[in-house]
């Protein structure tokens, strides 16, 4: 057995005893493109994580990233995605849940206190919101921001745009205006967007015997 399957034998079989260690909590476990995903209930993604880090067959001591996924047609629209590591272990692991954005997800900042950031910034650009968060405000749009940059329903120019008055001697906020309109682009390579223009000519048929005397 090659070190590739190896390492996904390891993981198939992370899977299964997380899935006998959390039963009532876990949704669903899926293992593809060499990456374990974990789905589990929103309101139990406290006990999870205690779960996935306290473990000593699990050993997940490191949170790198939390992030949101928006999928707008769903009734619960939004993913709150965490990414696990296990140093001792050499596992990585993909816990995933859903939410809306009025239902508040549980703030894990008491596992892992580099939460904080990763929440914030998922509540700033999506939305979401994490009860139990003991600081969460805005982190990467200014305080004052409208709406919530990364929902696939914001629209691409924002709301307001940002300038500095030098006569207010001051910033000031106001709605945005476009000198042009948005152009539409058909990305055709210079040589295709050449041949569909001779195509379109009069008198370029091909193959028509007409044009050359």
């Amino acid at each position: 057995m090659d070190e590739r399957s190896e390492r996904l034998e390891a993981l198939n079989e992370l899977g299964s005893y997380i899935r006998v260690l959390l039963p009532d909590d876990v949704l669903g476990v899926v293992l593809a493109n060499g990456e374990l995903t974990v789905s589990v209930r929103r309101q139990a993604i406290v006990q999870v994580l205690t779960a996935l880090r306290d473990d000593t067959n699990c050993r997940m001591h490191q949170l790198i990233d939390i992030c949101g996924v928006d999928y707008p047609e769903r009734a619960e629209r939004f993913e709150v995605v965490y990414q696990l590591l296990s140093m001792r272990q050499n596992h990585r692991v993909r816990v995933k849940l859903s939410t809306d954005a009025e239902t508040p997800v549980p703030s894990v900042t008491s596992v892992y206190s580099a939460a904080g950031w990763w929440e914030r910034e998922t509540w700033d650009l999506y939305g979401v919101l994490f009860s139990g968060h003991p600081d969460l405000r805005r982190i990467l749009t200014d305080y004052g921001f409208e709406g919530h940059p990364l929902r696939k329903d914001f629209p691409l120019t924002g709301y307001v745009e940002v300038r500095y008055d030098d006569e207010q001697k001051r910033v000031v906020y106001e709605p945005v205006k476009l000198d042009q309109e948005f152009r539409n682009f058909d990305f055709l390579s210079p040589w295709e967007g050449a041949e569909a223009m001779r195509q379109a000519m009069p008198g370029s048929g091909d193959g028509d015997g007409e044009g050359d005397g």
